[in-house]
């Protein structure tokens, strides 16, 4: 790894950065019989803890419970909280990284564990992890190991990209519902029967108007929900292993492409400008207007908010039959520069968090992420949690062929250079070569600014 930004790094990061344990007592055994870190001694002595974390109303409601349950386990550890919606937690928790002044503990969105790692920012957490924890027990702990094998976080909760169908569409057009065995290609042939214009035709009609389109075969954007899986499952990609060279240009990433583009041009994939018609990106599979989409767990909420008839399953394969699922394992990151006590004391909370069945359980109720804990996700808590979808194995089995986002120190930085020239190519304003080419450098410079200086 290369040497850390510290300081500097962050305020240079902030001008162009833009937000796109086991239970009772002080020191417990870990799984070798060693002490673990404990927190707090045995002298009684009161250590206070900062926890952030982003939040909506249900989840800010219960992660108080869960706080205080903690602290009622543990007596002498006070935690504050620092919480605001996700925007504006992220923002001001870049300044406050900057200043040197950031909680203790935090809740990272899972692409920007890296970064915090890269920058100095997050402690190393690999020897109280495998002191502590058994990573057989866990969904996603290798999801925040870096290329030399250390640890910067451990999973709060999971989102793996799976493939959402709407039945009743499928019912009405007389299709086969998605199965396992999809490769993208029976995807896009589905999708054109599904894919229906303002005058009724399908994109399989003759005379069918792929500029009014009404209903959409597959509604997709996004590195997350759109274009990842498929360049990864086509061979194709955008970084190295170490995530710090660009591999955008490449034959893969091309035929990943053109099925791209080729299904935005027929109509039956959304582009950006049939995007911008609805009032988000995510809006279009639970408005009805869309027969499938790419979606993480989190996306199950609006589905069954809006009353659909809809289930879920593995995502297509790729042409040499590679499957690829996005997963981001939102983690809890302990702050490099608090001192031995709040960090031992974060720890404590860390652990709570992922060894305990019964916070998994309370937080799985929300509804709103893939347990981390597998004797939780494997249970009725989560499989059995609501009628819809039926299929929620989909998203477990999905997490044997995950693979995060390439993520690094420049995450965001370089997904925004890569989405502004996939973007020329999926509106017909670049040939697919110019595209990546154009990608390819731009991404690279991304990469050079902080890793080659």
């Amino acid at each position: 790894m290369k040497k850390r930004k510290g300081f500097h790094g962050w305020l240079a990061a902030l001008l162009f950065i833009s937000i796109v344990a086991s239970g009772c007592g002080n020191a417990s055994e870990g799984k070798d019989g060693t002490a673990s870190p404990g927190a707090g001694g045995g002298d009684g002595k009161k250590v206070e803890i900062l926890l952030g974390y982003y939040s909506s109303d249900s989840s800010d409601t219960k992660m108080k419970e869960l706080i205080e349950q903690f602290e009622k386990l543990h007596p002498n550890i006070k935690v504050k909280t620092q919480s605001a919606p996700y925007g504006q937690f992220y923002q001001k928790l870049d300044t406050q990284i900057a200043a040197g002044q950031a909680p203790d503990v935090w809740l990272s969105d899972g692409v920007y564990v890296m970064k915090y790692a890269q920058r100095g920012a997050a402690k190393d957490l690999t020897d109280w992890i495998e002191s502590d924890l058994k990573a057989d027990e866990y969904y996603g702990l290798d999801f925040n190991k870096d290329a030399d094998g250390r640890y910067w976080g451990v999973p709060q909760g999971i989102q793996v990209g799976v493939l959402f169908y709407n039945k009743d569409m499928f019912d009405k057009a007389g299709v086969d519902y998605p199965s396992d065995e999809w490769t993208w290609e029976d995807l896009k042939a589905s999708a054109a029967k599904l894919t229906v214009d303002a005058s009724g035709k399908t994109a399989e009609d003759s005379g069918f108007d792929a500029a009014s389109v009404n209903q959409f075969g597959l509604t997709f954007f996004s590195i997350t929900e759109g274009w990842f899986s498929v360049m990864k499952s086509y061979g194709g990609g955008v970084l190295d292993e170490k995530a710090e060279n660009s591999i955008v240009n490449s034959p893969e990433n091309k035929q990943a492409f053109e099925w791209m583009v080729d299904g935005m041009q027929r109509g039956i994939i959304t582009d950006p400008v049939d995007l911008k018609s609805f009032q988000s990106n995510t809006a279009v599979f639970p408005s009805g207007s869309a027969a499938m989409r790419i979606g993480i767990y989190a996306r199950v909420q609006a589905a069954n908010e809006a009353g659909l008839n809809y289930d879920v399953t593995m995502l297509p394969k790729g042409p040499d039959g590679k499957r690829v699922s996005p997963v981001i394992a939102n983690s809890w990151v302990i702050n490099q520069k608090s001192n031995d006590e709040k960090a031992k004391a974060a720890w404590e909370w860390i652990k709570y968090w992922a060894t305990e069945d019964d916070v998994q359980k309370q937080w799985t109720e929300l509804g709103e992420a893939v347990p981390v804990k597998k004797s939780v996700a494997q249970s009725e808590v989560f499989l059995k949690a609501g009628e819809k979808p039926a299929n929620r194995q989909a998203f477990l089995d999905s997490l044997e062929f995950a693979q995060t986002l390439d993520n690094n120190a420049v995450w965001e930085e370089w997904v925004g250079k890569f989405n502004e020239n996939a973007e020329r190519a999926f509106l017909g304003d670049a040939t697919i070569d110019q595209a990546l080419n154009d990608a390819d450098a731009a991404v690279q410079s991304v990469l050079n600014d902080f890793y080659k200086k």
